[in-house]
């Protein structure tokens, strides 16, 4: 076996000595991952010079994250999210799609999958008094309507609760759907408003929140993920206007152009979509942009 290390540890020479480490990697895109991790990481040790027992806190901070990980809750996107990490990855990835309706976070509550739906059906299967409809559309960055696309959606109910997080109290896919565009592009569904709601603080990322004197909220909203063949997948949302926190979202993921088109049903809603008149109203409209050539961006 041969050794990288080339001599005693020296706090100068150490970067250099494990990034040559990596010099055979293979994979060109993973060494400059890689290398790139390490000097960063490096110098943010150097900068914050950690105590021993301090490094052994961060150690068993992100062992309790993944812990905290299970089929239902994804304590590391939680903490990528209140880092604004996912956001900042979906802004740079936002660059590539110009022309696109702006993406935003997945969020920790995508982790099942959502029943397929005929499009007019309700998401709601506990049966509140009051539905809001939603109608939409998928189209390219051309403008053209994009048949068949797949809408998944999913969202919390009236209190501000995922199904997941109250499977006593919410069937398993409740709030949730895959509903696929007709000829035109359009799709239509009925649904609850959603709350606006803590995000979940019973693990080690609300531990962080609670040490550094953050709240914990987000602003009421609608998940979406929209994809068509030959085109880049997007994930958005659509934000309640009114809604509080609009201005302090704990996962940073609110963009203007997100807040929502809402209105009220009119008579003509209230006969193609079975909804009362006078029945909220959410407009969405979501632009998807071309697949990379050669990509693997379409489904």
């Amino acid at each position: 076996m041969t050794s990288t290390h080339t001599g005693d540890v020296d706090i100068a020479t150490l970067t250099d000595e494990v990034i040559r480490s990596f010099d055979g990697t293979p994979n060109v895109r993973t060494k400059a991952i890689v290398t790139a991790l390490v000097r960063h990481l490096h110098n943010f040790v150097r900068e914050i010079e950690p105590s021993l027992p301090e490094w052994e806190t961060a150690i068993e901070f992100l062992t309790a994250v993944g812990k905290k990980c299970d089929p239902v809750r994804q304590e590391f996107v939680l903490l990528s999210d209140v880092l604004g990490v996912s956001m900042l990855v979906e802004t740079i990835n936002d660059q590539q799609a110009p022309g696109a309706t702006d993406s935003t976070v997945l969020g920790p509550f995508h982790m099942t999958e959502s029943p397929a739906r005929q499009l007019g059906d309700t998401i709601d299967e506990v049966g509140a008094p009051q539905h809001l409809l939603v109608t939409g559309t998928v189209r390219s960055t051309q403008g053209e309507p994009l048949p068949h696309a797949t809408v998944d959606v999913w969202q919390c109910n009236e209190e501000g609760f995922y199904d997941v997080q109250q499977p006593d109290l919410q069937p398993a896919g409740n709030g949730r759907g895959l509903f696929t565009t007709d000829q035109q592009g359009r799709f239509w569904f009925r649904t609850v408003t959603p709350s606006h709601y803590p995000i979940p603080t019973d693990g080690p990322v609300g531990e962080l929140l609670h040490a550094t004197g953050r709240h914990p909220y987000r602003p009421a909203h609608i998940h979406f993920i929209a994809a068509a063949p030959q085109h880049r997948p997007l994930t958005t949302h659509i934000f309640m206007p009114g809604s509080p926190y609009l201005d302090s979202d704990a996962v940073f993921a609110v963009k203007h152009s997100l807040v929502g088109d809402m209105g009220t049903a009119d008579a003509e809603h209230a006969a193609q979509f079975g909804v009362e008149i006078g029945s909220p109203l959410a407009t969405v409209d979501l632009v998807l942009a071309p697949a990379a050539p050669g990509g693997t961006d379409a489904p």
